[in-house]
């Protein structure tokens, strides 16, 4: 765990979240700062700074199939929903922990940005 890691502290209970779900792997939990209606977070409980420093398959895998459970939690499979994952200051990333957006409840524009 880093210590000054936002992420790493929800992980750590150090800072309340509204959690989605857990497993021995990941986090999910609800974004302060929606941007749809359905906004989750997905975080792994080791930290890592970016996909780019994500060098475990399994983990990265786990991730994405949590991005899949965080959909179903909150009824989004046969809607659809859009998990992003923002890697680098101008891809977006804000907190240096990677973590995959889920997003859904509406419908969503493309191009996103």
């Amino acid at each position: 765990m880093a210590e000054s890691c936002l992420f790493c502290r929800i992980v750590g209970g150090e800072i309340p979240a509204e959690e989605v779900f857990r497993t021995e792997d990941v986090l999910a939990f609800r974004d302060i700062s929606p941007v749809a209606p359905v906004h989750v977070l997905v975080v792994p409980l080791v930290h890592h700074d970016s996909l780019s420093q994500l060098e475990d398959a399994e983990l990265a895998g786990k991730l994405l199939l949590a991005a899949v459970e965080a959909a179903r939690c909150e009824n989004l499979l046969e809607t659809g929903y859009r998990v992003v994952l923002n890697t680098g200051r101008d891809a977006g990333q804000s907190v240096g922990h990677i973590h995959a957006h889920v997003l859904g409840g509406r419908a969503l524009e493309w191009p996103p940005g």
